[in-house]
């Protein structure tokens, strides 16, 4: 197996830093990053190269793919891993809070991969790995932001995978179900506001936050689950679009696909403890 070159963004804690840690033992050069170079430190003392790396940010981005370009020459795969989780009513999130999702999980993705399509392009050759989710396919109540945000990143993934094949440029999509990570602290972080505020939809958060976690524990694995998918993909010769990670993505996805709104509406509205009317 030859040695690839791979850029993963996210890499402070959970599926990214499991890609980073993965893809070194399997004989990889692996540069992880993060917006702290001092959260990869332990990535460091693993001998994995790292990067600080702010996918908000044009110009972190830039001297990041610089970085790498000017230390190896070529990027071979890219890991689209950075994001987190805006929560709460579509009315009660404010539209700096939704632009911020999307900055991140959309935009954000977006940058990475503007930056190296032009040296996969020249080399004929390259994957690019947008980790999006269950939520990527079903939408759940209370979580409107973070499930745009990745109905996007698939959108996006579709497009690009044609528009990109003549150059052998592969793109894989990664719809994880839930996984044992530190993201659901970051999200309890940017929605605290919203969940200590009174409001129309204040009686039905305490249910919702009951029943998302209920439904997380019960499902969760750990994210070298994820890592080792994200890894054969890169390694494969002929990927496939997508992968479903975990129980829940396998069997609520194809649901969605069978089932009404209306009958799916209805799951959502017991399993929340929302009432018919008010």
């Amino acid at each position: 197996m030859m040695e690839q070159v791979i850029l993963v963004t996210g890499c402070s804690t959970g599926i990214g830093r499991a890609t980073a840690l993965l893809g070194k033992e399997r004989g990889h050069r692996v540069f992880a990053s993060a917006r702290r170079r001092t959260d990869l430190a332990g990535l460091a003392e693993r001998g994995i190269e790292t990067i600080e790396l702010d996918v908000t940010d044009p110009a972190s981005v830039d001297a990041a793919v610089g970085a790498v370009l000017g230390a190896a020459g070529r990027i071979d795969a890219l890991v689209n891993n950075a994001g987190y989780g805006q929560y709460g009513a579509v009315e009660d999130v404010t539209l700096p809070e939704w632009r911020a999702q999307f900055e991140v999980n959309v935009f954000g993705a977006l940058r990475l991969l503007q930056a190296v399509l032009p040296t996969m392009r020249e080399k004929r050759k390259g994957t690019i790995v947008n980790v999006s989710s269950v939520a990527g396919k079903v939408t759940i109540p209370f979580a409107g932001p973070y499930c745009a945000s990745k109905h996007a990143l698939e959108a996006v993934s579709d497009a690009l995978r044609v528009e990109v094949a003549p150059w052998k440029i592969r793109v894989v999509v990664i719809e994880p179900g839930p996984i044992a990570t530190h993201f659901g602290a970051r999200t309890r972080e940017v929605t605290a506001r919203i969940l200590q505020s009174a409001g129309p939809y204040s009686r039905f958060y305490a249910n919702a936050e009951r029943a998302s976690e209920r439904e997380f524990q019960r499902g969760t694995r750990q994210p070298e689950l994820v890592a080792r998918v994200i890894v054969r993909a890169i390694e494969s010769r002929r990927p496939k679009t997508r992968y479903r990670v975990a129980p829940m993505a396998k069997i609520l996805v194809p649901l969605k696909g069978l089932a009404s709104d209306r009958f799916l509406d209805r799951r959502l509205k017991r399993a929340l403890k929302l009432p018919d009317s008010i």
